[in-house]
């Protein structure tokens, strides 16, 4: 039920159809590479029947990737989805392909699976990628080296200590971290059990939003090494949402009442905090709810808001205080932040058998002034 390949074992047909797919994801939106939907159609029809897809033909037929995960060593894992046009039940056929640093492709895979599975998701980590538990608990985790080589993963039910480097793969029901070293996840220790919401920066500490049981507000607690370092109270009359945490900085989305208003910023660790509700962001125009919302940190500590499908906004510096519009080349579904990349996906919301304006990946590596289609 799968399809895999890798570097020095690729075939010719392999090649033409990677380059078909590049033209492809390239035409125009109205339909296929030859302007014949109604052969689009059937060649996707095609391929989420297929019991052995191949994994070009998935890629040609999802258009633009689901996700895009980034390793150490600069190479990208990146993860597509066919399924059922006509409902939300039916074949469906999943892939993923590593593109090394030279842009290369590395290695890929693909197998049937059906509209209902949950959808492939891995996080770059040192080493390579790991997969994200589709469902509870940590089955189905495991990971790949640059390579595309598979190697097992360790679940451990003992609470761990984090530590630098390791990174969050399923923030509740259940918490787990994953730690590269050992190529092992566990729950993290000293978690409150109020806590509805976590971040894990790279020096291994753990950010919390607590929520009481009782009248009092929500709170940030931050740990490290199992031990409770400080917490500051979320000011009325708000209540948490989204967390954020890298370098030092941490940001919290503030709510009230059906919408995002505004952000609770530190950029020192927790020693102080600020209110951000203006500096340019204008958050009443984000009119689909705080489920919608999409907030990360830079590596440098600059925060990026936004709503999926819609604006987003970057800080001028790692202060926090002044946002700026970015222009996106496309409509972006999804968007991503590693270091101080940004990833954007233009994609259907459904599944669809014709392209949209500006389907796939694009990238800037200067805080969304330019941005090219990955290829």
């Amino acid at each position: 039920m799968a399809w895999r390949t890798e570097r020095g074992k690729q075939t010719v047909g392999l090649v033409a159809a990677a380059s078909a797919a590049l033209a492809l994801t390239a035409c125009s939106p109205g339909g296929s590479d030859d302007g014949d939907a109604g052969n689009r159609e059937a060649k996707y029809r095609r391929v989420i029947e297929d019991p052995h897809p191949h994994p070009a033909d998935v890629i040609e037929a999802a258009g633009a990737p689901t996700g895009v995960a980034r390793a150490d060593d600069g190479s990208l894992l990146l993860t597509y989805e066919a399924g059922n046009v006509e409902d939300d039940e039916g074949p469906a056929a999943m892939a993923w392909r590593i593109v090394g640093p030279d842009g290369r492709t590395v290695a890929e895979y693909a197998e049937h699976t059906d509209a209902e599975a949950a959808r492939a998701a891995f996080k770059g980590v040192r080493g390579g990628f790991v997969r994200v538990p589709p469902g509870e608990g940590a089955g189905g985790t495991y990971a790949l080296d640059p390579h595309g080589k598979r190697h097992r993963v360790v679940t451990a039910e003992t609470p761990v200590r984090t530590r630098p480097g390791d990174t969050l793969l399923a923030e509740l029901e259940p918490t787990l971290v994953y730690r590269p070293a050992t190529r092992a996840v566990a729950p993290p220790a000293g978690v409150p059990d109020s806590a509805i919401r976590l971040a894990v920066d790279e020096r291994g500490t753990v950010w919390s939003l607590d929520q009481p049981l009782t009248e009092d507000p929500d709170r940030v607690v931050w740990q490290r090494d199992g031990r409770t370092l400080g917490s500051t109270t979320v000011p009325k009359p708000y209540t948490g949402g989204i967390l954020a945490a890298r370098g030092g900085t941490a940001a919290l989305s503030l709510v009230r009442g059906e919408g995002v208003r505004g952000v609770l910023v530190t950029t020192d660790g927790g020693g102080q905090w600020q209110t951000v509700l203006g500096g340019g962001l204008p958050w009443r125009d984000l009119k689909r709810g705080p489920e919608w919302l999409v907030m990360d940190l830079l590596a440098d500590g600059r925060l990026l808001v936004g709503e999926e499908g819609g604006r987003y906004w970057l800080a001028d510096d790692r202060t926090n205080s002044a946002f700026r519009e970015l222009k996106t080349p496309a409509k972006f579904t999804s968007f991503t932040v590693d270091g101080t990349t940004l990833y954007g996906i233009a994609d259907a919301t459904t599944a669809t058998y014709d392209l949209v304006a500006g389907e796939g990946l694009w990238i800037s590596r200067d805080g969304g002034r330019e941005w090219r289609r990955f290829e």
